[in-house]
């Protein structure tokens, strides 16, 4: 089984992805991961984000192993990682790995941003996860001590536009997702919702 989780930055899907997994014994794969570990690579070896060839070189040779999860996370690497994610040629070099996650045994969950319009178009079940602009900044903030709220703010809508508006596999529902507002959810309860939804078949 294949179970597609979409959204924006900060609308809880990575968190309900981990979570979705553990409680069904599948693989979890955070593809905004991926994009991460090129931006970070392209901020190492001081390239640039425009440079399509080049990140997508980075791309097509990309080592999750060689990664540490506390290296990805932080603003910086995130604004890059959205970067790079408009480039067509680094999408097309990650899609492979994408898919090949996705068929292997014994189910996966995949959050992204395109997973149930373009990586996996025949997931068995696709969720939009969103929240308000507000609810999310207010999110970063929380885990950010001594952050700027308006900034975070400005920061998520300005990635949001970029993500919404690229040319290439843009962040939409798929058209038969099920969409999920976790604005005033908590965790437990946005995973009972996707288990409910599940529990009752398509």
């Amino acid at each position: 089984m294949i179970i597609a989780i979409d959204g924006p930055s900060a609308s809880g899907k990575g968190t309900l992805a981990r979570a979705l997994a553990a409680r069904l014994g599948y693989r979890h794969l955070d593809t905004g991961a991926l994009y991460r570990m090129v931006g970070l690579s392209v901020m190492r070896q001081n390239i640039d984000p425009a440079d399509e060839e080049a990140c997508a070189a980075i791309a097509a040779s990309l080592d999750p192993a060689a990664f540490a999860d506390s290296e990805l996370r932080g603003e910086a690497v995130g604004n890059l990682a959205s970067r790079v994610a408009a480039l067509p040629k680094v999408r097309q070099a990650l899609l492979a790995f994408q898919r090949a996650f996705a068929r292997r045994a014994p189910g996966a969950v995949l959050d992204g941003r395109d997973i149930g319009t373009v990586v996996c178009p025949d997931a068995d079940f696709k969720f939009f996860i969103t929240a308000s602009a507000e609810a999310r900044a207010k999110r970063r903030f929380l885990e950010t001590p001594g952050a700027d709220l308006a900034a975070i703010t400005a920061d998520i809508m300005a990635r949001d536009a970029r993500d919404s508006g690229r040319s290439t596999a843009p962040l939409r529902p798929a058209d038969d997702a099920t969409v999920i507002d976790t604005s005033a959810l908590r965790p437990d309860e946005a995973l009972a919702a996707v288990l409910d939804r599940i529990a009752a078949g398509r």
